[in-house]
Formats: structure tokens, C-alpha cells, sequence
């Protein structure tokens, strides 16, 4: 949100613009979807000229790529601040899953976005770390906590099922296309049993 202190008279303080710009494109982006996203509506309703958005992003691209990396960031925060203590693996990935239901849940605009991959730039290096970032919050629980904070090859293939699994149940139950009866994702019963059909357990700690 934009405050009167982030303005000097008619003109934001250049600091704050950045972040203005992005918290008007993100109001933009839930109204009208990534389809009906507009750099210059983001201008307008942020109060500054439609060439403004241009000089920190670059053109529409650069705009909804700095918006992905927020939601990234954002995912990031809600996974690692789950509590995990005194859980046991099974406790722990169910924990994790529901935090990104939740997340999906509560920001639409932003979890459409973030697989919107022909829109901005994917490779991004800050977007890509937060990406990474997000897939180690799930791996450290099914590895455990104090496993080595790098993974490649088989060591991920665990971690990619399980968050296949609670993707593709996001996305379809946001949708309305799996469970129609629970009028919230987060209160079916479907995705907690599909995780039991899983044979998740603690990988190699080395």
C-alpha cells in the first residue's frame, strides 16, 4: 500500500517507488489476470507517468517477472515458518502441503502467475533462487532438517512426487475440477489421503 509518507508532494520518493509500482500491479493482476494485465493501468493507479514503470522494469515482462519473485519470496516464508518440531516425516510433509494450499488459497493472482513461465523471464537468477528455495523447504522435511542444504538427481526425485502431488491437487481444486463438495481446499479430506498413498520416509542424511 502506498502511504502519504512515501510522497513528497505529488512525487514518490524514488526508494518507494519500486514497491509502489508492484503493490498497483498486483491489484491490477487480481482485477483483470495475467490476460488483462496493464503496465499502464499499474502507472496510473500508482500516480505516476506511464513511463515510470519502464525505468525499474523494463517493459511489461520485467513488471510481472518482479511480481513472480514476490509471490516466490512469499511462498518461501509461509513454507519455512511451518513448525516442525516434535512431528514425524509423514506430520511434517502434510504441515508443509497444507501451507501451500493456504498459500495458493489466499493469493489466486499471484499462484496463477508464478507458472505463467512465456511471461517473464523463469531463469531470472533472483526469481530461480527463490524457486530453488522453496523445492529445499519440502526436500529438508522428507530428508530431514539437518540434511546437507544441497540435493541433486535421485536424492530430488522424492521431493519432486511429493510436490507434483500437491500442485496438481491445487491447481484442480482452486479450479473446482476435484472435490466440488468442500468449499475450501484446505478442508478436504482428499489431498491429506492422497498423501498416505505416498511411501514418504526420512532419505539419506549424508
Amino acid at each position: 500500500m502506498v502511504t502519504e509518507e512515501s510522497r513528497t508532494g505529488d512525487r514518490y520518493h524514488h526508494g518507494n517507488l519500486r514497491a509502489a509500482l508492484l503493490d498497483s500491479a498486483l491489484d491490477v493482476l487480481t482485477e483483470s489476470g495475467v490476460a488483462g494485465f496493464s503496465m499502464r493501468e499499474a502507472a496510473r493507479r500508482a500516480g505516476v507517468s506511464q513511463s515510470a514503470p519502464k525505468y525499474h522494469f523494463g517493459d511489461t515482462s520485467g513488471l510481472l517477472g518482479a511480481l513472480a519473485t514476490r509471490a516466490y519470496r512469499q511462498l518461501c516464508e509461509r513454507l519455512e515458518a511451518v513448525e516442525l518440531s516434535g512431528r514425524d516425516v509423514r506430520e511434517r510433509v502434510a504441515a508443509l502441503a497444507l501451507a501451500y494450499v493456504a498459500f495458493a488459497r489466499d493469493n489466486r493472482a499471484l499462484f496463477d502467475l508464478m507458472w505463467r513461465m512465456t511471461q517473464f523471464d523463469y531463469n531470472d537468477p533472483e526469481l530461480a533462487e527463490y524457486k530453488h528455495r522453496a523445492l529445499r523447504a519440502l526436500d529438508r522435511v522428507l530428508r530431514g532438517t539437518d540434511a546437507a542444504q544441497t540435493a541433486e538427481g535421485a536424492a530430488l526425485v522424492q521431493s519432486y512426487a511429493v510436490w507434483s502431488l500437491v500442485h496438481g491437487y491445487t491447481t484442480l481444486a482452486l479450479e473446482g475440477a476435484i472435490d466440488e463438495e468442500a468449499a475450501d481446499p484446505l478442508t478436504s479430506d482428499l489431498l491429506p489421503a492422497m498423501l498416505r498413498l505416498v511411501d514418504v520416509h526420512p532419505r539419506d542424511r549424508r
